[in-house]
């Protein structure tokens, strides 16, 4: 199997305290990134900020829709959040920098997992990192938004 890798970034017009906040706030801040038309029956099963967190949602992308239950860790607290799919090798990375003197962010948002075999899984390194690469982007303009940049 092959590895599919997707990613996105941005630069936001706030801090990284702001930005990392509502990227490890899943109760208030991550529902207002989350674009409705991908993302449905998003819900938090336990904790909901930052490590320690387990939330689930479906997501609706190139015509098929997957449930997933995610457990959330933070490899460098404040600046890198990682969420673990709990059922597949599904992993999105959240990673957060400064820029200058701080007023500026870059996020950096990576996924990865390890794709299906043959031809179906050929078409799915293709095809699939495409369409995440659009949801990302959507939303990191959310986050943008709701960031304060």
């Amino acid at each position: 199997m092959a590895r599919v890798h997707a990613e996105a970034g941005r630069i936001i017009a706030a801090s990284p305290d702001a930005v990392y906040a509502v990227l490890a706030d899943y109760r208030q801040g991550r529902p207002q990134m989350l674009p409705p038309e991908h993302y449905r029956d998003y819900g938090v099963d336990d904790g909901g900020q930052g490590a320690g967190t387990t939330y689930h949602y479906r997501l609706r992308a190139g015509g098929r829709e997957r449930r997933y239950t995610v457990s959330v860790s933070e490899p460098a607290r404040g600046r890198v959040l990682m969420e673990n799919d709990t059922s597949s090798s599904l992993v999105t990375t959240w990673m957060v920098t400064p820029i200058g003197d701080g007023g500026r962010t870059r996020v950096l948002l990576v996924t990865e997992w390890e794709g299906a075999r043959g031809i179906g899984g050929f078409f799915e390194r293709i095809f699939a990192p495409v369409g995440l690469r659009r949801i990302s982007a959507d939303m990191l303009n959310r986050l943008a938004r709701v960031a304060g940049g």
